[in-house]
């Protein structure tokens, strides 16, 4: 790593001045930064162009005076000529911070890209060398910070008296303190109390859906909540990068479950969940797709009620959704298609097969998870249901992933065994909007049956 030339800090501003020399939008830029501050804002310049209107600042429509700069925490200078020139003169005569707007080597200090959940404030500086990349950090920080985490911050400021008269140590007060800040909702006195009361808080379960495996389809939420488990508890499925979005000391455990293969049985992993929060953990349950789509997540939630415990639902992109999105395949569709089925392949009985084959008839489309190594069987059996043979089909392997591909035919290609799929899961779409999706990039020839929508 290289040495800084600049040293970050906050530097102290309430009840000063802080000068802007210019009228136009670069000045505007300034004061839309430091008027988050408590300072008093007075802006120079001879023509005001720019619209301050929405800002508590100082407009002063007239050369700058060398008396105009004195006193002043700060001085930004944001337009060329004589009052520029006298701002530099005169803040370095009185050794004043300077900042030159893009002009980095003018500059006694920078303005960083600030992340603002006050009294908290996150600053990004590249030492004005890439301001683009200070944005881009900002915006990914802006998402791993729920916006009420000030209020938080503020109510933790107000009772450190109170926690530091009534608990001792510090690796408990620790405790409280990221109790208290991981968990919004809790009432802070009952909280505290409870921390009091048996040095430790109550463990929550946070069940997650990782999404169909691309980090940048996690919710905001889910990242949020990942940073502050102190244990990950993952399946199979869900790549080894969206786990390693969590906590770098959060204790990692997968549960596996692939085909042919369960290291943990579900009532193992309910046990497992139940033992964790129970010591007063924060566990995230992470799970592909969406938890409560053919997630299991409903006999996880039944043993967490049961042992009196919390927990809190976080939605993920299911794999259908991604499926369809990366086809473009409206599964509804007005006049073509009303509705879409979720279903699972695996273990279907004749009546729901024949089911799926009078909606699939009907309009709706269908989505059949889990079924690859099933696929043509499941489509011979709707097809003895009554499905007709050129009912629109197609597949994706791997929806909302790099390595995405997919598949385009009919029901009747399928149940003749015409399709090969890719290692991956697959999701299979059936039905009339099916043809209305983009399959021009599907991998076999069947691609040609359909066309962009």
């Amino acid at each position: 790593m290289g040495a800084l030339n600049t040293f970050p800090l906050s530097f102290k501003v309430k009840g000063k001045r802080i000068i802007i020399v210019g009228g136009g939008d670069e000045a505007l830029n300034k004061v839309r930064l430091v008027s988050k501050t408590t300072a008093s804002v007075e802006i120079y310049a001879r023509h005001i162009d720019a619209d301050f209107s929405a800002f508590p600042v100082r407009l002063k429509a007239r050369p700058l005076r060398a008396a105009d700069i004195a006193g002043a925490a700060l001085v930004f200078v944001a337009e060329e000529g004589a009052d520029a020139e006298l701002a530099k003169t005169e803040a370095r005569r009185l050794n004043i911070p300077l900042n030159v707007v893009d002009v980095p080597g003018e500059c006694d200090f920078y303005t960083p890209s600030i992340v603002d959940r006050a009294p908290l404030v996150v600053a990004i500086s590249t030492e004005g060398d890439a301001p683009v990349l200070a944005r881009l950090v900002r915006a990914q920080i802006e998402a791993l910070l729920a916006p009420g985490i000030g209020k938080i911050a503020r109510l933790a400021g107000g009772l450190r008296q109170r926690v530091e008269s009534l608990i001792q140590d510090g690796a408990a007060r620790r405790r409280f303190y990221e109790d208290l800040l991981t968990r919004p909702e809790a009432d802070a006195e009952a909280l505290l109390a409870q921390h009091v009361a048996n040095g430790a808080g109550s463990g929550v379960v946070w069940l997650i859906g990782a999404g169909p495996g691309s980090e940048d389809l996690l919710t905001l939420r889910a990242q949020r909540l990942l940073q502050q488990a102190d244990v990950i508890v993952h399946d199979q499925l869900v790549p080894a990068s969206v786990v390693e979005m969590g906590r770098r000391d959060a204790e990692q455990i997968c549960v596996g479950k692939a085909r042919g293969h369960h290291s943990f049985s579900q009532a193992q992993i309910n046990a497992l969940l139940v033992r964790l929060a129970g010591e007063g953990k924060k566990v995230v349950r992470l799970k592909s797709g969406d938890p409560l789509v053919f997630g299991r997540a409903g006999e996880e939630i039944a043993a967490l009620r049961k042992a009196g415990l919390a927990y809190e639902i976080v939605p993920g992109v299911s794999a259908a959704l991604a499926a369809a999105a990366d086809t473009a395949t409206p599964v509804t569709l007005r006049t073509v298609s009303s509705g879409i089925v979720m279903a699972t392949a695996h273990g279907a009985e004749d009546s729901e097969l024949s089911h799926w084959a009078a909606l699939a008839g009907s309009g709706l489309t269908l989505a059949l998870y889990m079924g690859k190594a099933i696929a043509a069987e499941t489509a011979g059996r709707l097809l003895a249901h009554g499905a007709a043979p050129d009912l629109p089909l197609g597949i994706v392997v791997n929806a909302g992933r790099p390595d995405s591909t997919s598949y385009a035919g009919t029901l009747g290609d399928l149940a003749g065994g015409a399709v090969d799929f890719a290692d991956g899961p697959a999701v299979i779409l059936v039905g009339h909007a099916v043809a209305h999706g983009d399959w021009r990039n599907a991998a076999n020839a069947a691609a040609n049956t359909y066309k962009a929508a």
